[in-house]
């Protein structure tokens, strides 16, 4: 087979096309991001964001092979995300990696997007991961850790009981009135607050398990708000007092709760590498304080670069190649599957 690999993503609200060598080399990445579209509503519409795939999807898919300098019968083949997202979305992005690959005899493979978010964190370090690894994935609708064995072959150890780490940011962002996505605009005004101001709680299983939960964080900060009435209207967000400080210290919450089971996880499956994807893996704070609270512990944490961190399409082609190499194809009967 040939080195390269098409990469198509569509999952949820960012139409996403990439060309990769051998599984690593990214030759383009090109990601059209739908934020602008959702911010009046903070947070995705999946009825926009498939119309937005529609019109998106050709044009990107076009621009990543000239920015790749990449003609389709150099291809190897195509490789495109088909579990899990919305299914609208993924409907999209399977039908036009199914068209290409029909109509220029390409193998074609389904590539599953959490397995991609955590092959991403590998590819920008070759020959330094080793496995078997814990990988924590944590993203607006995931939030859970895996035992790697080998980039295609991974296995769920424990998960959120009900939101997602990037979905708690999301929430609370539109609570104190800070545009969407509500990661990036928490991390910022964060700089500015006390993170020890105000103890929110921090999850812990009653039956001592690892795991993961955020309804309880949100709510805390929705009564903090509330002046600690919880009958109590909520405030407009400028009248929300130390807007500042809420959210460096809701950040502080969020972090610890996943930095503690990670690095419990870790210990637990005796490995010395943890791999972090997903949007939330951009967060400079987790960043700062899973590392170096890794390397207390011995841990070597590999995280993407943030432009790999949040959907694209070059972790999908990336292991889509390792797919290919490994003798798998599927059929025209590849089905977009939202769980």
């Amino acid at each position: 087979m040939t080195d390269l690999v098409l990469g198509i993503e569509s999952s949820c609200d960012d139409t996403a096309a990439a060309v990769v060598r051998h599984g690593r080399e990214i030759l383009s990445s090109v990601v059209h991001t739908q934020a602008a579209e959702h911010a009046p509503f903070g947070g995705v519409v999946p009825e926009i964001a498939g119309r937005s795939h529609l019109r998106s999807i050709l044009p990107v898919i076009d621009e990543a092979l000239a920015k790749a300098g990449v003609r389709l019968d150099q291809l190897a083949g195509i490789a495109v995300t088909h579990r899990p997202g919305l299914v609208g979305s993924l409907l999209v992005g399977l039908s036009a990696a199914k068209a290409l690959a029909f109509t220029r005899g390409l193998p074609l493979v389904g590539v599953h997007h959490i397995e991609a978010h955590v092959y991403a964190a590998t590819m920008e370090a070759p020959g330094e991961v080793s496995y078997p690894c814990v990988a924590l994935v944590v993203s607006g609708g995931h939030t859970a850790l895996y035992r790697a064995e080998s980039p295609l072959h991974m296995t769920q150890l424990a998960t959120t009981l009900d939101d997602a780490a990037g979905e708690a940011f999301d929430k609370v962002a539109y609570l104190l009135g800070l545009p969407y996505p509500g990661g990036p605009s928490i991390s910022d005004l964060a700089e500015q607050g006390d993170e020890s101001a105000i103890p929110f709680p921090r999850y812990r299983a009653k039956d001592g398990s690892i795991g993961f939960s955020f309804s309880g964080l949100k709510t805390a900060v929705l009564y903090h708000v509330r002046g600690g009435d919880a009958l109590a209207p909520t405030p407009p967000p400028e009248a929300i007092p130390r807007r500042a400080d809420v959210a460096a210290s809701f950040q502080a919450a969020v972090v610890e709760n996943l930095v503690r089971p990670t690095l419990r996880c870790a210990r637990d499956q005796g490995v010395s590498q943890v791999l972090v994807a997903g949007g939330v893996a951009c967060n400079n704070r987790l960043r700062e304080v899973l590392g170096a609270r890794g390397r207390e512990a011995g841990l070597q944490v590999f995280f993407p670069s943030p432009a790999y961190s949040t959907d694209n399409a070059a972790m999908i082609a990336g292991l889509g190649w390792q797919r290919l190499a490994a003798g798998a194809r599927d059929g025209w009967d590849l089905d977009a599957q939202p769980s």
